[in-house]
């Protein structure tokens, strides 16, 4: 199987996109209304590109329960590794800052409910890691309609969860859900995850023609627009609550999906085509280096400058590079100890 260095090309924007989101200020009128909207394809696209790897691995493979097994436990020990570590390092936080003994150590035990920390991902500093436990919940599910060859059922029906966790979000004032969070697996993993199996299993999508990169362009522009138009008019023009994701974010989604099928020699030898395939590393440690960065900014007393433009700026790429470097070096040290070197 050829690889598909268009998926690690695309991986690359897609994490420093969530870099960027988290490091920007909710205030800040460039950082929220603009960074933050642009910059919602990433984490659907990182559900598509797992859904779309995973299918390629199974289909019509004899040995597929094997490769799902294996592709499950490898996330669970990503995601149960970092959450000890943000567990760990949150209770280490406390102490500095309050005691053992204080109710804040007590209210944040409490916060960690099975619900949080087996379903949502929430509970910890680590907030980020609500897409690793829910794609593992995403792949169980896809994988069971799989075997019941119902895809197609799933994907309409994905389709409508995720339409409806639309209004638990930037939507709610139209239609109000009785449900707290729908940043979860069954309301977006699971749809964006499928449709990236789906476009694995389409065999029209394999055989077609090669589409020219200008025309991708074009639809690149026009759909990251309709992204950024519709979350700037449901926030500032209708003041609704902050959306994470939009109607406009599935079509951007399936084009950039299509992008990297038909394109798929597109980044190759490219170092940021590397970067980007170490993607899921970067943003599982990501968090930590946010706090880093915010307490030295505090330290050397430029804390209070969290709307300038260029500090925010430098702030993303710190966390962006210490992080990949970060990673690596676990990786690295992984690997000497395997091979005992």
């Amino acid at each position: 199987m050829e690889r598909n260095y268009a998926i690690d090309f695309i991986k690359f924007f897609a994490i420093a996109a969530v870099v960027v989101i988290h490091t920007f200020p909710s205030d800040h009128e460039l950082g929220y209304f603009i960074l933050d909207n642009f910059s919602r394809f990433a984490v659907p696209f990182f559900f598509a590109a797992s859904g779309y790897l995973f299918g390629l691995k199974i289909i019509n493979n004899p040995k597929s329960i094997e490769y799902f097994k294996k592709y499950v436990i490898k996330i669970l020990k990503i995601y149960f590794s970092w959450l000890l570590f943000y567990v760990l390092y949150d209770v280490f936080q406390i102490y500095i800052d309050k005691g053992y003994h204080s109710h804040e150590l007590e209210k944040y035990i409490e916060n960690l409910t099975p619900l949080n920390l087996l379903y949502y991902g929430e509970g910890t500093s680590g907030y980020q890691l609500w897409f690793v436990i829910s794609l593992a919940w995403s792949i169980a599910l896809l994988y069971l309609f799989y075997r019941l060859k119902k895809i197609r059922i799933l994907l309409i029906l994905s389709l409508c969860l995720n339409i409806v966790g639309l209004f638990g979000q930037g939507y709610s004032q139209f239609l109000e859900i009785p449900i707290d969070s729908t940043r979860d697996a069954l309301f977006i993993g699971l749809f964006y995850t499928t449709i990236g199996f789906w476009f694995a299993s389409a065999s029209p999508f394999q055989q077609s023609k090669k589409v020219e990169i200008k025309t991708y362009l074009f639809f690149f522009f026009l759909f990251f627009a309709l992204q950024l138009s519709e979350g700037y008019w449901l926030e500032k023009v209708l003041s609704a609550k902050h959306g994470e994701y939009f109607f406009s974010t599935i079509l951007l989604t399936i084009f950039l999906f299509l992008f990297t099928i038909k394109n798929q020699q597109v980044g190759k030898g490219m170092l940021i085509t590397k970067i980007g395939g170490n993607a899921l590393g970067i943003y599982t440690i990501h968090v930590l280096f946010i706090d880093i960065d915010d307490f030295i900014f505090h330290k050397f007393g430029i804390g209070n400058m969290t709307h300038d433009l260029t500090l925010n700026l430098i702030d993303a790429f710190l966390v962006f590079s210490m992080s990949y470097i970060t990673y690596n070096f676990i990786q690295y040290t992984k690997t000497r100890q395997l091979f005992g070197k």
